[in-house]
């Protein structure tokens, strides 16, 4: 028997990383207090975290969630369909389905697994999906693992999704997007896209994870900010863990669509409901965003500075209105190193590297939130050009070793 050992191929996986700077290192966090994080005994201005409206740490927010885990108890006990399903989880679908506009909705522990659910529940064999090329990774495996014929389009164009479902006129059709992409920051063009899923007789499904809470008349998310409805939009993700600071997700729209999820969908049905004290939380996170306008008003404010400063710092940005502002360096031994610089000098930001991203374009993605202020954009945008600077004298080893060392 020839079967290659695991530890070999392990290995081996991992020294091709290391040749192509693509180790992952795990960071810990000690404390959190506002946009400030205690990182391996460092503090650090947070610039690439998700909490976009400053909720995850809202007295309201968590407040709720201590209640009910006082009442409640820490876990979520059972499936939804066996004894899991709380009066909260109810509560929370609700007031998603109202904020949305649909007429329902049905919670999920995590986007990754909502997405698995919407995808496999909908689809098999001789179905096809048909997704834009920068898709989650949550929605590419949700197709692979349905068991449908997986076709993708270049990015944002739906004249590529209408060939793609052209050469599949057989079986059932999903067109699934996101609405706000996770690392290039841009919208989807859902008119155009809802335009094709009508003329194919697909469904279309919206990955709304990051644009929920910030994008669109009261941060009803890019689906409302293109003036689509339930149905334009028969289903819609929307993520409880990223602008609201919780955990866990919704799927919210078509009435039988979402009775269907209930009752088929493998990764609801045989899994433990999210605690009830988490949906609390969730539920008063929903509730500040919907009434709190000021926390959009204030994001616009920083991205709209943010950019302003970028450019005149003459880095390399990319077409983004939304919180999520890549900053592109090239190859991925720059990234790091500007990473690296930055983290010298007080900042935390991600730098993303292939396969997340395409090769070529690594890039360090800066988040903005309502927690940030004025001065902390300003700094930020001094410090990358500092960075750069640096790495243009050829000092970018140098930078990654003082941040190797600084940890």
């Amino acid at each position: 028997m020839s079967r290659p050992g695991w530890r070999d191929r392990i290995e081996a996986a991992r020294a091709q990383r290391e040749a192509s700077s693509r180790v992952r290192l795990r960071r810990t966090v000690t404390l959190r207090d506002g946009a400030r994080c205690l990182v391996d005994g460092r503090s650090l201005l947070n610039f690439c975290g998700n909490d976009y409206l400053g909720l995850s740490q809202h007295f309201a927010v968590v407040g709720a969630l201590q209640d009910a885990a006082s009442r409640e108890g820490a876990g979520g006990v059972g499936s939804h369909l066996v004894c899991g399903h709380h009066q909260l989880h109810d509560a929370l679908e609700r007031e998603v389905a109202d904020w949305l506009g649909t007429p329902r909705a049905l919670l999920f522990g995590s986007g990754y697994l909502a997405n698995l659910a919407v995808v496999q529940a909908l689809l098999g064999d001789e179905d096809v999906c048909v997704q834009d090329r920068l898709n989650h990774a949550s929605l590419i495996d949700a197709a692979r693992l349905a068991g449908c014929r997986l076709r993708r389009y270049p990015h944002a164009d739906a004249e590529g999704a209408i060939r793609q479902l052209r050469s599949m006129p057989e079986g059932a059709a999903m067109l699934a997007t996101d609405g706000v992409f996770s690392m290039d920051g841009d919208i989807a063009p859902l008119r155009e896209l809802a335009l094709v899923a009508r003329v194919q007789k697909a469904l279309l499904y919206v990955d709304d994870a990051h644009g929920i809470g910030v994008v669109g008349p009261d941060g009803r998310g890019s689906v409302a900010a293109s003036k689509l409805g339930a149905n334009d939009v028969p289903l819609q993700l929307a993520t409880l863990g990223k602008a609201l600071g919780g955990y866990g997700a919704v799927v919210a729209g078509d009435a039988d669509l979402i009775q269907h999820l209930s009752e088929t969908a493998r990764s609801y049905i045989y899994t433990t409901a999210l605690p009830p004290a988490q949906a609390a939380a969730s539920l008063a996170a929903v509730k500040l965003a919907r009434a709190e306008h000021w926390r959009r008003t204030k994001l616009d404010e920083l991205i709209g500075r943010f950019r302003e400063r970028a450019q005149r710092a003459g880095l390399e940005l990319m077409d983004s209105q939304t919180a999520i502002q890549p900053v592109i360096c090239g190859d991925d031994d720059t990234a790091l190193a500007m990473a690296a610089g930055l983290e010298q000098a007080g900042y935390w930001v991600a730098a993303i590297r292939p396969p997340t991203v395409p090769e070529g374009r690594a890039r360090l993605r800066v988040t903005l939130s309502a927690l940030h202020g004025v001065a902390d954009v300003d700094g930020l945008v001094e410090a990358m050009a500092k960075s750069r600077e640096r790495i243009r004298l050829g000092l970018v080893e140098t930078a990654r070793r003082e941040a190797v060392l600084a940890r």
